[in-house]
């Protein structure tokens, strides 16, 4: 008896989509790839080592990179002034979150004494002492910026910020009263002897160092006094518009802190603690019991940065050195003030004539309120078509969460899954969980406890889920759960029917008014049963590989994208047109950049939109000529992903939570969801090309890691990506 093969014996083969080779199992396809794939016959010149050193950027100087984007928003005069005093604030909690992160794990890596290279060819003590060279400049320049250019513009708009000493007595005598009534009750000194150890310096608070003397024979005694957190950082003299930081009013008045003694030196310091707290979770009781641990761990980390006014003399920085236990290649003597993040205090005064024209959130076309009061479901609208909804261009309310508020309310829906990563702390998405269990759905949230910052928040939140009896998933072991999607099961006259929302950004009302991000709505039956596969991992912890249409980590994403990016390069070795554009957060991941080289070279015309971290090395002769990589820093973070493939006319267009970095493809649990709509595929597009042609606030970026900011040509007009967003989502508004 003979038999012969069936279409479905032939699916069994893998094929690799360069070479057309043939492997019998997924593990061989992966070996042939992450080898470099040298049978595949487009790879003509095997002389070019892709692993090479040379062909990374360093993530951490990148990093900085971004960092001093941020930063060159201030300094633009372009920018109305309020606008340029909140980059500078973000620019100093991007800094203080990459000290606490980035360098507190390369400081890890130092004392474990590991030596292992990065893909640019540093090891961790490398790395740490660039990053540092680096680093004291950009903070100089921060500290510049606000100097020779933010002060005086303020100045000069009526809001002036001044020294203690530039006030008249009169003033002064005003703010000492507010001094001895609303600050001084709040004010601890602690100091230093032989019954008192050094007091404990909680992260990024702002302190004074204080050095007393009893008599001219006596030594100097060490006190530290923690400038409070809540009272206002800038102290408003009397009625007028003018401030003074707080730190100097608390040292101009240390008499009554210190009386009976002379006080011969004050300084301002900031110290950063690292973040990098890390457990075994294989040997926690719990993810609770871990997310407990590493936020009160948190708070005793090891001193990563340590940040003085530029006037602290050497005896006072000794005492600090010794007791922080912190290196002295790590500390950085700015002009002071320190700390520009409480400065964005500022926005709150009513001066529209320093702000940008305040944006609202419009309507979506298709989902708005406007067919939700008419009686029409929102579900009978996403069932006549998919919905692609673009934040903060389109109202979060009026969309996601009508999304889940109809939900909780429709009597037909049977269970809604929700995976949450991170949320506003007065979270109505969580409310609308909640009133969908009391009012007997089936409900089940994934609450991811490791979202870094945000541990605390979300343990309250699942915490009240649970006493809500809502079944709660608190993550995977060895996995961060960064995926934001909801499934929603209603009954219908034609059977059960699935409702997805898959989405680039968080469940987060607040944020989605500030950052770019894009969420789609469909009914397609694939990607629901694929997010049913999803929660039941969430829940059950038995991971699907197999997925109809979504690309999942851990599980198929890396090998699909391997697979895409290979396909367009045989596309172009065929001597087809070949096109690949990628708009991401970060791209670090050294396989899928030796992926995107090798395409490059078969001919692909690589066009990447890369915000943050980028390693991959553009414009490079024989490796990366194909390729340019842009960077829009404006007012909204971009924050969407999109990716696309041209597939010899089949455009394939993608969005999703997941970067091309290491971590979102291997160490994750992430989604990312095709876009089979016709109309949607063009929306995208478009998207992608505003950001491609954006000549306003778009950066590119040059084969040594530098970046110069694109400017029109004398024959061009301005184009601003995100202004064109907001002029056509006003255009488009449903009233």
């Amino acid at each position: 008896m003979t038999t012969t093969s069936t279409m479905a014996d032939k699916r069994q083969q893998y094929d690799c989509f360069s070479c057309g080779r043939g492997f019998e199992t997924r593990a061989q396809l992966r070996g042939h790839v992450n080898n470099g794939h040298t049978e595949c016959e487009w790879v003509d010149d095997d002389t070019v080592d892709l692993r090479d050193t040379e062909y990374y950027l360093s993530r951490e100087l990148s990093k900085l990179e971004f960092n001093g984007r941020v930063l060159a928003e201030a300094t633009d005069e372009r920018n109305p002034l309020f606008e340029r005093v909140k980059f500078l604030s973000i620019f100093t909690q991007n800094m203080d979150e990459f000290f606490m992160k980035r360098v507190g794990g390369l400081e890890q890596q130092r004392a474990a004494n590991i030596t292992a290279t990065s893909p640019d060819g540093r090891t961790p003590d490398e790395q740490w002492r660039d990053v540092l060279a680096k680093a004291g400049p950009l903070l100089n320049r921060q500290a510049q910026c606000y100097h020779d250019q933010l002060r005086p513009a303020l100045a000069e708009a009526g809001i002036d910020i001044c020294e203690y000493e530039e006030l008249s007595a009169k003033e002064q005598e005003d703010v000492n009263s507010y001094f001895e009534s609303s600050v001084l009750p709040t004010l601890t000194p602690l100091t230093i002897d032989s019954a008192k150890p050094f007091p404990h310096i909680s992260n990024l608070s702002l302190s004074l160092g204080v050095l007393t003397q009893q008599t001219h024979e006596s030594e100097p005694t060490f006190s530290r006094v923690k400038i409070p957190k809540n009272r206002p950082r800038l102290v408003q003299v009397g009625e007028t518009t003018r401030y003074v930081p707080l730190e100097q009013v608390v040292a101009a008045n240390l008499s009554f802190l210190f009386p009976n003694v002379d006080v011969i030196e004050h300084a301002t310091f900031r110290a950063t603690r690292n973040a990098e707290v890390r457990r075994n979770e294989e040997i926690a009781e719990d993810l609770v019991q871990r997310a407990e641990e590493v936020i009160e761990r948190r708070q005793f980390a090891t001193v990563v940065r340590l940040e003085i006014t530029e006037t602290m003399s050497e005896r006072m920085l000794d005492t600090l050195l010794s007791h922080l236990d912190v290196d002295e290649r790590a500390v950085f003597r700015l002009a002071p003030p320190l700390d520009f993040r409480d400065f964005d205090q500022l926005l709150n005064l009513d001066r529209p004539d320093l702000t940008l024209d305040e944006w609202t959130p419009q309507p979506h076309p298709r989902l708005s309120h406007r067919g939700h009061d008419s009686g029409e479901s929102i579900f009978e609208e996403i069932k006549r078509d998919d919905a692609l909804v673009h934040h903060p261009y389109h109202s979060f309310d009026g969309t996601v969460q009508r999304f889940l508020d109809e939900a909780a309310h429709d009597p037909d829906v049977l269970a809604i899954k929700a995976a949450i990563y991170r949320t506003a702390s007065d979270s109505q998405i969580i409310q609308r969980l909640i009133d969908a269990a009391k009012n007997g759905k089936q409900v089940a949230v994934m609450v991811e406890l490791k979202a870094r910052f945000d541990e605390e928040n979300n343990l309250e939140w699942a915490q009240r889920l649970e006493e809500e009896g809502i079944h709660v998933a608190y993550g995977t072991i060895g996995y961060k759960t960064h995926t934001k999607t909801t499934l929603v099961v209603r009954e219908e006259d034609d059977g059960v029917e699935l409702y997805s929302h898959v989405s680039t950004g968080n469940y987060h009302s607040e944020t989605a008014k500030r950052y770019e991000d894009l969420g789609l709505f469909t009914s397609n039956r694939d990607i629901g049963q694929d997010l049913v596969k999803l929660f039941n991992y969430f829940t059950g912890h038995s991971l699907h590989n197999e997925y109809r249409d979504l690309l999942i980590a851990p599980g198929n994403m890396r090998e699909r994208f391997v697979e895409l990016i290979q396909q367009e390069a045989k596309h172009a070795h065929d001597g087809k047109e070949a096109r690949i554009v990628a708009k991401v957060n970060r791209l670090e991941d050294p396989g899928i950049i030796r992926e995107l080289y090798r395409a490059s070279r078969a001919g692909v015309n690589i066009d990447l939109i890369v915000r943050d971290i980028c390693r991959l090395r553009p414009g490079l002769a024989g490796v990366s000529d194909n390729i340019t990589v842009h960077s829009i820093i404006n007012r909204f973070l971009e924050h969407s992903r999109i990716y696309y493939f041209h597939d010899d006319g089949a455009d394939r267009y993608f969005i999703g939570s997941a970067d091309w970095m290491e971590r979102n493809l291997d160490n994750r649990v992430e989604a990312v969801t095709p876009i089979h709509d016709t109309q949607i595929q063009r929306r995208l597009q478009h998207v992608l090309d505003l950001c491609l042609t954006d000549n306003d606030k778009s950066w590119e970026l040059h084969p040594d890691g530098s970046y110069s900011r694109q400017t029109p040509d004398d024959d061009e007009s301005i184009r601003n990506a995100q202004a064109i967003h907001m002029r056509e989502a006003r255009e488009t508004h449903p009233n």
